[in-house]
């Protein structure tokens, strides 16, 4: 069996003042004629298919068209959501979509209910694993502390307890839209930490034929069983290296896996700039850059006059500047961006702790503190449902 794996659409969000919205309009058509051209036999859509849980009435739009036209070819598609998305929302008519050959997986309660598709060598079970918020669903799986690993080995639990129960030789295939160890993240994607862990080992999902991985926006192969596909489309500076595709897989009759990653069309090409105002302007090796979105970092010790202006003459589509003068970590001046680069808001907050008493938190609060963001992160996740 032929599948085609993507994820991460965010179908309404816009790259910095840039609007998406016809470079995500080219991007379904371009998964369609790559289903037609390369006659796939299943499309697996991995979450995040929207940017948020009330996205703009544009985006919808675009979504109903590519439901209608990956119907119309006759080939199944199944979706799950991610945690973007509003699940309850996404699942509306699912059951009535199902009819058209487009099976969306967006309650936690089904985990263990695959998608039956058979080819010439039998059957294929598509079990959805939609994004698990741990403290929504632990009550659901029966887990003690909400975790993403413990739910997520609780959904796979109930994966393998119905694969047993099928024909010797079913092959199957998991969705799912986690952080996998091994993952290598990118700026554009929403922080999932829980209780200070975000990532889940790949293990968890022993015992199916392919993982077909949503939320890191880069394509990734952890194994050769267990995949992301990453976004189709940039959605930070931080993915400028990320080559943008889809993964066409083969699934064997004995549930071997071939895996070609098929390009995906990008209006622009991405670059990161450094260096002084006026070396940006005069060096003629970032003559390649020229037409693509730029974000550019000054490190003049002085703050240029005018330097969007000045940099747009060269580069128009200049879309990002970054003030980062080159002086030592702690030399008066630093910006606070800068200095809280790189760290979690539960470093964040320990820091503030060690600031105000003249000591760190000790391994009770670090947990109060963390148990803290947990919540207020659950507690968005039922008010964006909510709205």
């Amino acid at each position: 069996m032929r599948l085609l794996h993507t994820s991460d659409w965010h179908l309404g969000r816009a790259f910095h003042r840039v609007n998406m919205l016809g470079a995500q309009a080219g991007f379904v058509g371009h998964l369609v004629e790559t289903v037609r051209e390369h006659a796939v036999d299943a499309v697996v859509v991995s979450g995040d298919v929207y940017d948020r849980a009330v996205p703009p009435l544009a985006a919808v739009e675009l979504f109903d068209d590519a439901l209608h036209r990956l119907a119309g070819l006759g080939v199944p598609t199944v979706m799950i959501s991610g945690n973007h998305d509003s699940a309850r929302r996404l699942g509306v008519g699912a059951g009535l979509i199902d009819r058209a050959g487009i099976h969306l997986r967006t309650d936690p309660a089904g985990c263990g209910t695959p998608v039956v598709l058979a080819d010439a060598h039998g059957d294929v079970a598509f079990y959805g694993l939609p994004y698990l918020e741990p403290a929504l669903v632990k009550t659901e799986f029966g887990v003690d502390r909400a975790g993403h690993e413990a739910v997520l080995a609780a959904a796979m639990d109930r994966v393998r307890a119905d694969l047993a129960t099928r024909a010797r030789g079913t092959r199957s295939v998991v969705l799912a839209h986690a952080f996998v160890t091994g993952g290598e993240q990118s700026d554009s994607e929403r922080d999932i930490t829980v209780g200070g862990v975000a990532a889940v080992p790949s293990g968890v999902f022993d015992g199916v034929d392919y993982v077909a991985l949503g939320h890191l926006h880069g394509c990734q192969t952890l194994t050769e069983r267990v995949r992301y596909s990453g976004s189709p489309l940039p959605y930070s500076f931080s993915e400028h290296r990320h080559r943008k595709s889809m993964w066409l897989v083969d699934l064997g009759a004995d549930g071997s896996v071939a895996a070609e990653r098929i390009d995906c069309p990008v209006p622009r090409a991405l670059a990161r700039l450094r260096g002084t105002l006026e070396d940006l302007l005069a060096d003629p090796e970032l003559s390649p850059h020229e037409d693509a979105w730029v974000e550019a970092t000054l490190t003049d010790p002085v703050r240029p006059d005018e330097p969007m202006a000045r940099l747009t003459e060269r580069f128009p589509h200049t879309l990002s500047l970054v003030f980062d003068p080159e002086r030592a970590p702690d030399e008066p001046g630093v910006s606070y961006a800068r200095r809280l680069a790189d760290r979690s808001d539960q470093q964040i907050a320990e820091d503030f702790v060690t600031h105000v008493r003249g000591a760190g938190p000790d391994d009770h609060e670090q947990g109060v503190l963390r148990d803290a963001f947990d919540a207020v992160r659950a507690d968005e996740s039922v008010r964006e449902v909510a709205r």
